[in-house]
């Protein structure tokens, strides 16, 4: 008898402890406590296995949704077939050969979309006489309004204003004027070529300086890419 009761108080003891551990145990966690379907992994707002914070998978930043800055836009270029950039431009395109030498060939490409019209600025900016700009150096070229569709600009443009709406001035005229640095040091004459969203409402005026100055002024806020070329010259 004494026995038997033992017996059945041992297997209530065993059955009200059972009993305690279900009730304790998380929902939806298989037995032994190894994480299951309902267990949470990571932060609120991030997928099963994504990093904390809830950030795209792969280390992106939280909340960009894996969205990076895209392609850049490619640079605008100018070349000529005459010199590599920093090469020495042929005596054909100086002074050495006549005041009226023509202008090189000179060639745009990875132009910006938008673009409405260009302007182009060559200019010594290591002058041998005493600075004749406001800009302490010399303007050998301006050009601009020069149409957005172009893809450059031919050898020996003619001066003064041109069919397709491009207005020109240099030091001494109303186009081009080639490099002309005496005996010494190269000069590096600098080609910078603008690529602009709009037309410029500048006129030539008696001095080129002021003509330059005007257009810098008149192209800010509209730039929307730049390209340099530059050119070595002495006598």
């Amino acid at each position: 008898m004494r026995r038997h009761l033992i017996l059945a108080t041992g297997a209530l003891t065993l059955s009200m402890f059972v009993a305690a551990t279900a009730a304790q145990a998380p929902q939806g966690a298989p037995p032994g406590g190894a994480p299951g379907a309902g267990a949470p992994q990571g932060r609120p707002g991030g997928p099963p296995g994504g990093p904390p914070g809830g950030g795209p998978p792969g280390g992106g930043p939280p909340g960009g949704g894996g969205r990076g800055r895209g392609p850049q836009t490619p640079p605008l270029i100018m070349t000529s077939t005459a010199w590599e950039d920093g090469g020495v431009i042929p005596d054909k395109y100086t002074q050495k050969g006549g005041a009226m030498a023509p202008n090189p060939a000179l060639s745009f490409s990875q132009v910006p979309m938008g673009t409405v019209t260009f302007a182009l600025i060559m200019h010594d900016p290591e002058p041998s006489v005493p600075a004749k700009s406001a800009k302490g150096d010399v303007t050998h070229w301006l050009i601009w309004n020069i149409p957005g569709t172009s893809t450059g600009l031919p050898e020996g443009v003619m001066q003064g204003d041109l069919p397709d709406g491009s207005k020109q001035q240099s030091l001494r005229g109303q186009g081009y004027m080639g490099p002309g640095a005496p005996a010494g040091p190269y000069h590096h004459y600098t080609f910078t070529l603008y690529a602009l969203d709009t037309k410029l409402d500048v006129m030539p005026s008696q001095n080129a300086a002021d003509t330059r100055a005007a257009l810098l002024t008149a192209m800010e806020g509209h730039v929307l890419g730049k390209a340099v070329l530059v050119a070595r010259f002495h006598q």
